[in-house]
Formats: C-alpha cells, structure tokens, sequence
C-alpha cells in the first residue's frame, strides 16, 4: 500500500464504493440510497460487474467496498467477493443485518476474502436503533452478527450514524463500542440526502464536543475511530494531540486530506459514477468508461481535488489539506459541493484576521 501521506490523489482513490445493489429489506430513515425491496433493472449484471472488477484490478485502488442496499440480496454477492480478492484486491463488505444476513456461514464470508465487514449501529437502544432502521428485530440481529463476525474471525467495523435524535445517546454508544470490541468505529454525521432531512442533521456544538471525547479515546480504547462525512475530525485529532495543522495526526490510518473526490470514488448499482454516495452529481458510467478515466479526467473530480477551489471558511481555513470540509454536506445544504461545512464550529486565523480588519 503506497505511503499515506504520500498518496498521489490525482492517479487514483483510497477507497471505492461499489453499491452492487440497491435492493434491501431495511426501511433506514436516513437511506442514501432511497433502497428498494426489489432489485433495480438496469443493475450491473454479473458479466458487468467481473469486467468492472478486472478494470479496478488493473487500477489498484487499496480498498474496494462493496455495499448497497443490501449487498447480500444479490445471490453473487460472495462470488463478486472472490473474483476482486482473487485480483488482488482489499475487500470490505457492508451488509444489512436481516435474516439473510445470519442464514449466511460468517466463515464463508471470510473465506471469499472480505477483509473487513461492517455493520451499523444507529441506536443504543434497541428501541431507538429499530426505530432508525424501520425494522423491528434488527438491534438484536446486528448483535448476533457482531458476536458471529468475531467467531469466525472476520474484522469489524461498526459504522454509527449521529443525527439530532440520537446525539444524546453517544455516551452509551462509546460503552456499547467497550462491549462489542470492534476493530474499528466509524461514526457518520448526517448529510441531508436521500430520506435524510435538514431537520435530522446535529448541532454543530454538539458534533465539536463529540470529536473531542472521540479524540482522546485515540490510542486509549481497544478500538479505532475515524468518522465520515465529519473531516474536520481530523483538525480537532491534530489540535487536541498533534499541535497544528503541519503536525503528523496521530491515531490517523488514512491520507491526508481524503474526502469526496480526492480519494474517494462511488459507484452506483447501475454503474453511474459520483464523487460520493452522498454527492448525487454523475460524472459518468462505467458501462461506457473505464472508471479511471471518469476519476482522473472528469472536471468536478479534478476541481474536487484542489484545496484552493473550496470557498467560504474552507478555503481559508489552515487544516483545508488535511480536512476541506463535507463536500456531500456543502451540496446537500447549499447545492455547492465547494461551499464551507456548517457542521464546523471553528473559525480559520485568516477568517478571524479578516474579521478585525472590517471592525
């Protein structure tokens, strides 16, 4: 795996998102997706989706996610698994937690080459978590599957989605990460997208508070912890234990500055490619071009990637090369993917500079 700080963002990304379908048997109140019960009918079939995977072996970004939907609800799910390990590839997985789910041999899950499964738990409860995903019963399936996931040996990350509604609740779900041991937490701050609304989104302040605790669980808890769509994790990790915006991050397993576009590739179940999951602009399809080409050439990718295109605060702001800001929640928000990120609090020095001389 190429040095992280080092990493060449103009060539490839770090991560690549393969919603290999959008069908699901959840009813999630924050989808992405908007997932369907049924599969859709122009979804990458199996011949679409080997070659796909033949273009990203020759392409080699080191880690390629296969989600959904509900990846499971496609019957070659594990043989689409097998055919990118076989490539070389690193392979992450993100199913639902349904019967499906546990009718299927963890074992085998691993044995086709999922480096890393993950699971979301979006309450402590599992009042609140069953309510958040539509379903009831589905707090204690994703239970099971934790404890099934670590049997078999197979590493986990549990993803958590804050919103307004659930924000009181993240003391319980730190003790509840202590219980269930995962490899790795990944807490998600809401874009308002998909059947997510504006009023679901948390309170800036609170969100701050939040990264601070989470800093400071960094080489203490038996757990990782990174966030999504909440970069400016990264400036609170450097403020709270690396002394400033040109400090190594410690605790940090990702390169500098990855965010929607510069490091990060989604692609649809009908092969549509975007900068994100939670950035809707379609950049291309990889039915027609190689998803490399579509990454390294289309002009919102490379406008995505220069640090110097971000407006407001963001384009001020000191951490801007390690951070940048939501580029998801900027167009979710505004309908300007480089607008400035509202769920930061902090003023940048210049902003502040710029501020005394107007006084």
């Amino acid at each position: 795996m190429p040095a992280l700080d080092d990493y060449d963002f103009d060539d490839r990304p770090f991560l690549v998102f393969w919603e290999i379908t959008r069908s699901c048997a959840l009813a999630c109140s924050h989808c992405r997706a908007e997932a369907q019960s049924h599969r859709h009918p122009e979804e990458l079939d199996t011949a679409q989706s080997l070659k796909l995977i033949r273009q990203f072996a020759e392409w080699k970004p080191p880690m390629l996610i296969l989600t959904g939907g509900d990846p499971l609800m496609r019957r070659d799910a594990l043989d689409l698994v097998r055919a990118a390990a076989d490539s070389g590839l690193h392979v992450g997985l993100s199913p639902a937690a349904t019967e499906r789910l546990l009718h299927t041999d963890f074992s085998e899950i691993k044995k086709a080459g999922v480096q890393r499964m993950s699971l979301s738990l979006d309450g402590a409860t599992r009042e609140t978590h069953d309510s958040f995903r539509g379903v009831s019963g589905t707090y204690d399936r994703t239970i099971e599957a934790v404890h099934r996931a670590h049997e078999a040996g197979l590493s986990l990350q549990i993803n958590t989605t804050l919103t307004r509604g659930n924000m009181d609740e993240y003391e319980a779900f730190k003790q509840l990460m202590f219980e269930l041991k995962p490899a790795m937490w990944s807490v998600f701050l809401l874009i308002p997208t998909g059947r997510a609304g504006l009023a679901d989104m948390p309170d800036a302040g609170d969100v701050e508070r939040v990264f601070e605790d989470m800093a400071s669980l960094i080489g203490k808890a038996p757990f990782a912890v990174k966030t999504t769509e909440g970069h400016h994790f990264r400036r609170v990790v450097m403020q709270k234990l690396g002394g400033g915006a040109s400090r190594p991050r410690p605790g940090m397993k990702s390169p500098l500055g990855i965010r929607d576009g510069r490091g990060v590739m989604f692609v649809s179940h009908t092969g549509e490619v975007s900068p994100s999951g939670f950035l809707p602009m379609v950049c291309g399809n990889v039915k027609e071009t190689h998803p490399a080409d579509i990454y390294r050439k289309h002009p919102l990718f490379v406008s995505l990637r220069d640090n110097d295109a971000l407006g407001g605060k963001c384009g001020l702001c000191e951490f801007r090369k390690v951070c940048g800001g939501s580029r998801s929640r900027a167009y979710g928000i505004y309908g300007d993917p480089f607008a400035e990120d509202p769920s930061c609090v902090y003023i940048p020095k210049k902003a502040q500079l710029v501020k005394k001389s107007t006084v």
